[in-house]
């Protein structure tokens, strides 16, 4: 398929989309209007639009959206690169792996939320306590994908570069990096969003600011149309960082060849 094609493919497939989320904001009004759906429980979707814009233009809103993101960025430039490093450290070892991998594994089948208490006692419920549970929540996914993009680089590569006398520095980067950076950049967003969701739920939990403490108290206070209006802005920014993260990929994609 040529370059045109693929473009204009990829055109078309965002107006379907972008016509999809207007036919559903516009079902949504429709419902509400007509009583279809109890507006008390679903206010309008133009309701819940000029709720958010109403609360992006309120300069305390703007300051919890900066701490969300602060911490979420934080989180996220940590966990990444650390969980990376860490699950090629354990694979590369056969002792550490057999024993540290299905550690891994186990902690990462454990709901993330039941560990947050611990958090709140260590950290205290500041910046530090939710970026840490942020790195906590998306550490392991990175760490996972780690050990599968290490079983995928040739041994022949490894056994090449260690007869050429490498350095374990120079073999990261020159065999394991290329080798691996297809399967870490598909994991980079799930970490992602695994980070944001664990961020969010710190707030809820324990916080004093941030954009998940807004959304609960607005949900313990029955405020519908300003929790449905935080849900929107934080599903806008959740889109945001995903096509952050798709520009990333696209920038270095060439190790994907």
């Amino acid at each position: 398929m040529s370059k045109v094609s693929t473009q204009a493919s990829a055109s078309a497939d965002r107006y379907v989309r972008a016509a999809i989320v207007v036919a559903l904001f516009v079902a949504w009004e429709i419902a509400s209007r007509t009583g279809l759906v109890d507006a008390r429980l679903l206010p309008p979707a133009s309701t819940v639009l000029a709720t958010a814009g109403e609360l992006v233009a309120t300069p305390a809103f703007r300051n919890h959206l900066w701490t969300t993101l602060a911490q979420t960025l934080a989180a996220f430039v940590i966990a990444v690169p650390l969980g990376a490093i860490l699950g090629l450290l354990i694979a590369e070892n056969r002792y550490a792996s057999e024993v540290l991998k299905p550690l891994v594994f186990f902690v990462f089948s454990i709901p993330k939320s039941i560990f947050l208490p611990m958090f709140i006692l260590a950290f205290g419920i500041g910046f530090g306590q939710k970026v840490a549970f942020g790195v906590f929540s998306a550490i392991f996914i990175m760490m996972m994908t780690a050990f599968a993009a290490v079983e995928s680089v040739k041994r022949e590569h490894l056994m090449v570069a260690r007869v050429m006398g490498a350095r374990f520095s120079q073999t990261v980067r020159n065999v394991y990096a290329p080798s691996m950076a297809p399967v870490l950049l598909e994991a980079v967003r799930l970490a992602m969003i695994f980070n944001f969701t664990g961020i969010l739920l710190a707030e809820m939990y324990a916080s004093r600011t941030g954009i998940g403490n807004q959304i609960g108290l607005w949900g313990q206070s029955f405020m519908l149309d300003r929790l449905l209006a935080g849900i929107l802005i934080v599903s806008v920014l959740a889109i945001l960082f995903n096509e952050g993260i798709r520009v990333i990929e696209t920038r270095i994609g060439h190790w994907r060849t």
